[in-house]
């Protein structure tokens, strides 16, 4: 059993392999926390992680237990106005204006395995997995209100899922001011805060600071979960590391506003909520209706960042991504938007896709301007039928050429979005999100469609269902590249407007789930602007991201590095683009650009049909490497090596393990040129310490306890006696003998 109940202490302690998470029914009749670490002991109760000492500054449950004292205590979800004055998990308006709840336990029930939720994205435990799942259930004593608190555990992974449901089963109409969907209660507060944080061109770069008394947050507005913060969070201890110490691991299964906050009180405990963002939202909870928060998920480990990336890579490809794909080797693609921009006809692409097939490539995809008259970005979102200019004799006929080859055949959407110069806004103006008494605000040209419209969803659904029917696609890349101003809905009412941001994003979970279950065999990708909704409420449909519009190999070490901590490489889409690079001017060799985009999803966005003899060789080349070690890039055990935000971060590296640890490629990233460099040594991560080991095809042996412990030499002379260079790469294939 990996829940265990106590019924006369009212104790519940939930363990998977290596932890345990504890809390009990207190004496007011809600749940207190008691422990979330590493794995001890079932006991009916434990007064001694539950002693309390009276404060005289803090007010008291009653006369007669005056210890019972809400500031001091940690609780489970917590609500504001019966003395616990840190922020609460929830909070409630009754009709009278009152924001007071009194909520007491009430049942609970224990089911086996993990069902999925209704309407949102959401884990899942559809292989048997060992799964439970327990729903502690408390009333409203005042409103009558009933509240779920849903705890999964996914033991082998050492994963907790937690969400709340909101049920008003009286006849008054209440309103949700806040639902997030977790709440951890920690006993100190000496950790770091590490977030991953950056804009669009340079996403996700770690931070790493010590927590202080007070708010630390991240959060966004944006109705995405944006560039500039990711909903994936750690709290570790300041001496912790990627290879040893404690560290708690945070996320959640949502692509709208969220925050992530700990609060740091008098006592020094630390309070963690996770889940949707209380500003720019309210819910109209109607009698007889219920709200179900998005899914949060938290892990914990005392082996150090590497394994707390590791385990939740292991269960979101188990128990969130589409089965489907969840092992399925990802296509070698080339994306024409590098190549082309918007002038293109087909003639044009097949010399393209010719090459690419030349070249062992495996997927063409066609991005922006085949549709509508969209030659450039000020026209036709919403118009999802081809450009005739383009293509005189449709898009079918293209896509027949490249099925020709035996090469698949992607295509670019942006079905959120909408032009004024389209036919779609001359026909349905009131379509566009827009506040009629506030100006528009333009974003790259064009604005956004109101996703809480049933018929604005049937109208993509039947655009985009006849594109994949009639040009048979593979893979669909999803595009967003604008966030919402002026958020207003005229087919809300007045009282309703702040259900409007989260209304949005389950009208776009709408979509996607209509689409992947009609075309199961279509690989989605989503991408906004590159990495603005790199979270796994999209994972969920679709099971790989554009990582960043930035594929500059230099910048791109950062960001995959970074991203690498919350997220696998499996879903991290890594081309190999031109050079000067379209982002950042930079010039870096072939190799290296190869070398980076390797430990992701790779493709190229690139003209080939303009490149040299030799580059042409370089890029089959890298194709075949890469068809070659393909599973072990996309799916091998990650290990971060050399950190680019530690130190002088010249030097970055990591590594990929295949689960049976026969073989590893490991990647040494320099980015400037030391003259004269001291002796280099590379310690290698996962091996076997007891299996010899070959590097690149060497004679030479070497057991893993010699390479992971003494070393292993890299030189920075090269073949040609000269030192090597900036942006140099340099990757170790290891095969066990």
């Amino acid at each position: 059993m990996t829940i265990n109940v106590n019924e006369a202490n009212l104790v519940f302690h939930l363990q998977t392999d290596h932890t345990s998470y504890i809390f009990r029914i207190m004496e007011n009749g809600e749940a207190g926390q008691i422990y979330y670490g590493q794995k001890i002991h079932v006991q009916p109760n434990y007064k001694n992680l539950t002693s309390r000492e009276w404060r005289d500054d803090n007010p008291s449950l009653s006369e007669e237990d005056p210890n019972f004292q809400p500031p001091a205590i940690k609780s489970e979800y917590a609500s504001l106005g019966k003395g616990d004055f840190r922020y609460p998990a929830f909070q409630v308006t009754q009709e009278n204006g009152s924001r007071i709840t009194e909520l007491t336990y009430d049942h609970y029930q224990l089911l086996n395995g993990k069902s999925r939720l209704v309407d949102l994205p959401s884990t899942f435990d559809d292989t048997n997995d060992d799964a439970q799942t327990l729903v502690l259930s408390f009333k409203d004593q005042i409103t009558g209100l009933t509240l779920d608190l849903n705890y999964s555990i996914f033991p082998h992974q050492d994963i907790i899922v937690k969400s709340v449901k909101f049920t008003n089963p009286s006849s008054e109409k209440l309103v949700l001011n806040r639902a997030l969907s977790s709440q951890l209660d920690l006993p100190d507060s000496n950790y770091d805060l590490i977030q991953f944080s950056g804009t669009w061109a340079r996403e996700r770069h770690l931070y790493r600071n010590q927590l202080r008394p007070g708010i630390q947050s991240i959060s966004s507005l944006r109705t995405s979960s944006s560039h500039q913060q990711n909903p994936f969070m750690m709290l570790a201890r300041p001496q912790t590391t990627d290879e040893q110490g404690d560290v708690f691991g945070f996320n959640l299964v949502y692509s709208g506003n969220f925050l992530d906050s700990v609060e740091v009180d008098q006592y020094d405990t630390s309070r963690i909520l996770t889940g949707i963002n209380p500003d720019e939202f309210g819910w109209n909870l109607a009698p007889q209706t219920s709200f179900q928060t998005p899914e949060a998920i938290l892990s914990y480990t005392t082996e150090g960042m590497n394994q707390l990336s590791q385990q939740m890579a292991d269960f979101y490809s188990q128990h969130l991504v589409n089965p489907r794909f969840t092992h399925e080797d990802r296509p070698i693609l080339i994306n024409n938007w590098e190549a082309t921009y918007f002038d293109f006809n087909e003639a044009k692409l097949m010399t393209i896709v010719n090459q690419a097939h030349q070249l062992g490539i495996e997927m063409f995809v066609l991005d922006d301007g085949w549709f509508g008259h969209r030659d450039d970005d000020t026209t036709s979102l919403g118009d999802w039928f081809v450009d005739k200019k383009k293509f005189p004799n449709g898009i079918e006929h293209f896509s027949q050429q490249v099925h020709d080859l035996g090469m698949k055949f992607g295509l670019w959407f942006e079905p959120e979005m909408i032009s004024i110069d389209s036919d779609l806004y001359q026909k349905h103006p009131e379509w566009m999100i827009h506040d009629p008494k506030s100006t528009p605000t333009p974003g790259r040209h064009q604005f956004v469609l109101d996703m809480t419209r049933p018929e604005v969803i049937d109208y993509l659904y039947n655009l985009m269902s006849h594109m994949i029917e009639s040009a048979d696609l593979d893979y669909i890349k999803w595009d967003m590249n604008r966030h919402i101003t002026e958020m207003f809905s005229s087919e809300l009412t007045s009282d309703q407007q702040l259900e409007m941001p989260h209304r949005y994003i389950l009208g776009v979970y709408q979509l996607y789930d209509r689409l992947t279950k009609a075309y199961p065999n279509v690989l989605f990708e989503s991408c906004a602007s590159g990495g603005g909704r790199f979270d796994l409420g999209l994972m969920y449909y679709a099971p790989q991201a554009w990582t960043s519009d930035d594929t500059d190999a230099a910048e791109r070490m950062l960001i995959q590095f970074g991203t690498s901590y919350g997220y696998p490489q499996s879903m991290m889409g890594a081309h190999v683009s031109a050079v000067p690079n379209d982002q950042m001017g930079r010039i870096t060799s072939l190799k290296t650009r190869g070398a980076v985009a390797f430990f992701g999803d790779f493709g190229y966005e690139l003209d080939i049909t303009k490149m040299a003899p030799e580059e042409l060789d370089q890029i089959k080349d890298q194709v075949a490497f890469y068809k070659q070690y393909r599973h072990l890039f996309q799916f091998g055990k990650f290990y971060r090596i050399d950190s680019p935000f530690v130190g002088s971060g010249n030097v970055i590296s990591w590594q990929v393990v295949s689960d049976d640890r026969k073989q590893a490629i490991a990647a040494r990233y320099q980015l400037l040129n030391h003259p004269n460099a001291p002796y280099t040594r590379f310690y290698f991560k996962g091996l076997d310490p007891n299996q010899q080991y070959q590097i690149n095809d060497d004679a030479e042996t070497y057991y893993g306890d010699e390479l992971m412990n003494a070393g292993y030499f890299v030189p920075t002379i090269l073949a040609d006696g000269k030192e090597s260079k900036d942006f140099y790469s340099q990757l170790f294939v290891v095969k066990a003998v």
